[in-house]
């Protein structure tokens, strides 16, 4: 979870990007090691431990996401969670199902003559 709505020093630079004030993950623009502090800016800033190694343009969750909830990005559903994810572990494939382009889920139509 966030630790500040606000980071009133300047001269830090962002490891992440928080793109809508609904988000609960955050994208990284340099990569986080296991146990460094981010600070995060964009429409919410603040600042979140990284709980893994996470690469630059992942997301890393700035709040918990139970089970089965949204993953909410650019303000946005994009998935939903596989697993809870605490603050600062890495949203991705291994704990979020996307909610885009998942044609493969729609029923197959039979067409008929």
């Amino acid at each position: 979870m966030l630790t500040s709505s606000y980071i009133g020093v300047f001269n830090i630079m962002p490891r992440g990007i928080i793109l809508h004030t609904a988000d609960n993950v955050a994208t990284l623009i340099d990569p986080a090691r296991d146990g460094q502090t981010c600070t995060l800016q964009g429409e919410v800033a603040g600042q979140v431990i990284a709980r893994q190694d996470i690469a630059f343009g992942h997301k890393i969750c700035i709040a918990p996401i139970p089970l089965g909830a949204n993953v909410l990005k650019y303000g946005q559903v994009i998935g939903r969670a596989t697993r809870a994810i605490a603050a600062g572990e890495h949203a991705h494939v291994h704990n979020v199902d996307s909610a885009r382009a998942r044609g493969d889920r729609q029923e197959r139509q039979e067409v008929r003559p």
